[in-house]
């Protein structure tokens, strides 16, 4: 069951799952703090939930603009949602955690992990948004679009969310489409073009030499829009202690097409001591 929480007067809504809290000293059992990706919402990880949650205390947030979370029209950027991921810990008395995430997600889990080195001990991300250099003058241009630019801009980013192969793949499209036509409002478009924005002006390059935590770093070997595929195999690089695995034919969105595999990747590095295999 999702709740909602009160952040800064706005009704953030999340999901809480999994066994009781543990110490925050067991590093293998820690929190895992999930973030939907560029516009997506909880429910898009009913599949990846339940693995994770079996072993870990699972939190997923519908970050504002996005989902049932409230959607003011506002000023979007990064800073903003990392500001609100953190009050979500705070309240649910949370002092360290694991931050699990794609795309969007995976740009917020790195940034995280840079900003609160001792609130994030590891860190877990797949085809992070950011893993470009940075483009300020396109990102002075997309903040400035509205609501007629969107469905274009939808329509040709969807070609990379997921592989041909993947047979889920129209449904998927078809209930994104729907949630969008649902949520769309003023509020929802400053949050779409506010956020690529931002993500187009600051580069992930610029800040992974000095994230020194275990980092494990996904990618799917269909996805190379916007040259993700050179961009995380250079913050792979960059990072100080990273493991990158690659999944073979899948693309952007894994924790839809692959969340088996997702799921025990991420337990993986997540409990890294003997454990028993996850199916």
């Amino acid at each position: 069951m999702t709740e909602f929480l009160t952040i800064d007067g706005l009704r953030v809504r999340i999901l809480d799952t999994g066994p009781p809290p543990v110490s925050t000293s067991d590093a293998n059992r820690l929190p895992l703090l999930v973030i939907p990706g560029h516009t997506a919402r909880i429910d898009g990880f009913e599949e990846l939930v339940p693995p994770l949650a079996a072993e870990h205390r699972v939190v997923v947030v519908d970050l504002p603009g996005c989902g049932e979370s409230d959607k003011p029209d506002r000023r979007y950027d990064l800073r903003f949602y990392e500001d609100v991921l953190m009050a979500v810990l705070d309240q649910l008395g949370i002092e360290r955690a694991i931050p699990v995430g794609g795309s969007l997600g995976g740009n917020l889990v790195l940034r995280l992990g840079h900003r609160f080195p001792d609130r994030f001990p590891r860190l877990v991300l797949w085809a992070p948004g950011g893993a470009w250099t940075a483009r300020p003058r396109l990102a002075a241009l997309v903040r400035r679009l509205g609501r007629a630019a969107f469905w274009p801009s939808v329509r040709i980013q969807s070609r990379y969310w997921y592989d041909q192969a993947y047979d889920g793949r129209q449904q998927a499209l078809d209930d994104t489409f729907a949630y969008y036509r649902r949520v769309m409002g003023a509020g929802f478009v400053k949050m779409y073009w506010g956020i690529a924005a931002d993500q187009l002006a600051h580069s992930l390059f610029d800040i992974a030499p000095s994230v020194s935590q275990p980092t494990l770093l996904m990618w799917g070997d269909h996805d190379n829009g916007a040259g993700m595929g050179a961009g995380v195999a250079r913050l792979h690089e960059l990072l100080p202690d990273s493991e990158l695995v690659v999944f073979e034919g899948a693309r952007h969105s894994l924790e839809t097409e692959i969340p088996a595999e997702l799921a025990a990747a991420i337990l993986r590095h997540t409990n890294p001591g003997p454990r028993a295999s996850v199916a």
